[in-house]
């Protein structure tokens, strides 16, 4: 039996709120996607709301894993501000892009464990979605976790991670960051206006990084997973300087010019004196959900020899999926899923921990 969008959301029609209506109706499902069998939505609820409404997700789930020719249901509850709730406004004296401040000596940041960069020689090779389905599972280790959005020029974890509220500032000099599927998560993307450019040169660049790491109440983390941009410039070595970083992941691809990028980047954190806790070959090949064939879209084994060079951890070979990219647009990381990508994330996790 053919699944279709309309079909998932005719049954889910079926699903009250305590008070009456039911989530189509109120506007609650977001994000349906429906892909051979495998239904995923968003529920997204008032913030007052908050857990209370964890039995509604899950008779969300199962009215739709009742249905024929349905084999994996994915619910996420998430929340947003309620309607007529004051605006936050932007943070007061915050003043995001102001050049950096202080001295030479690396700070450690309160409350936080440990800082792990995500790092990349190229852009395009799936930095930033290697980031935050780390960092969800991560969190589904039982990990507390955290993750910022360090590429100020491109920042994409608030679609990533489907996040889109302002962070508040109570003070005036702190922000809260918000959460998402478990994870404390910041991006300068929440301050400025989706559609503007960030156009910084370096120092502001740094500054920027220094406020969203001093300036965020993360409270008590085990970890903290950082997004970098691609390349090896200021956001880099501001980081590994003047922060007590744990170590960085490096991802790449297997083509030839992007494994030349990445051993920059092995070069640079060495250089800096910043361990590199392992290699993830990101786009390793293509698995066809038709026939099962399998190519090698950008060559094969690349990341594995370099690891194998360097000395270092080879933890994980991430194919080409359309899940993967999917879930990427809709705001739902596979790592909060289950399935062989969801195992994939949660043993690079685990090797991690």
């Amino acid at each position: 039996m053919t699944i279709s969008k309309d079909s998932v959301l005719a049954e889910l029609k079926r699903v009250s709120l305590p008070d009456g209506g039911d989530i189509v109706s109120l506007g609650m499902v977001r994000a349906l996607t429906v892909d051979d069998g495998t239904v995923s939505f968003v529920l997204e609820v008032p913030a007052e709301l908050g857990p209370r409404m964890e039995p509604v997700r899950s008779a969300a789930e199962q009215v739709v894993k009742a249905m024929p020719g349905v084999g994996k249901v994915t619910a996420v509850l998430t929340s947003h501000q309620a309607k007529g709730a004051q605006d936050p406004g932007p943070p007061p004296n915050l003043r995001i892009g102001r050049h950096p401040t202080g001295g030479n000596a690396r700070v450690r940041l309160p409350g936080v464990e440990r800082i792990i960069a995500v790092a990349s020689g190229k852009g395009g090779v799936g930095k930033s979605t290697i980031s935050s389905n780390l960092a969800v599972a991560m969190a589904r280790k039982g990990l507390r976790t955290g993750l910022l959005d360090a590429d100020i020029h491109g920042p994409s974890q608030p679609m990533m991670m489907g996040v889109s509220a302002r962070p508040k500032s109570p003070d005036g000099t702190k922000i809260r960051p918000l959460s998402a599927h478990g994870v404390t998560m910041m991006s300068i993307g929440l301050l400025l206006p989706s559609d503007e450019a960030v156009i910084w040169r370096g120092p502001m660049l740094m500054g920027a990084l220094q406020q969203m790491l001093q300036q965020v109440e993360w409270g008590e983390l085990d970890v903290l997973v950082v997004d970098l941009p691609p390349g090896t410039g200021d956001v880099q070595l501001t980081l590994c300087q003047r922060f007590d970083l744990f170590g960085a992941v490096i991802v790449c691809t297997p083509q030839e010019v992007a494994l030349l990028d990445a051993r920059r980047a092995i070069t640079m954190f060495n250089r800096l004196k910043a361990p590199v806790l392992g290699l993830i070959e990101n786009m390793s090949h293509f698995e066809c959900p038709h026939c099962g064939g399998h190519s090698d879209l950008f060559g094969s084994g690349g990341a594995r020899r370099m690891a194998n060079e360097f000395g270092i951890p080879f933890l994980a070979e991430i194919p080409v999926s359309v899940p993967l990219r999917s879930s990427g647009d809709t705001g739902m990381p596979v790592a909060a899923g289950n399935g062989p990508l969801a195992e994939i994330f949660g043993s690079i996790a685990e090797a991690l921990a």
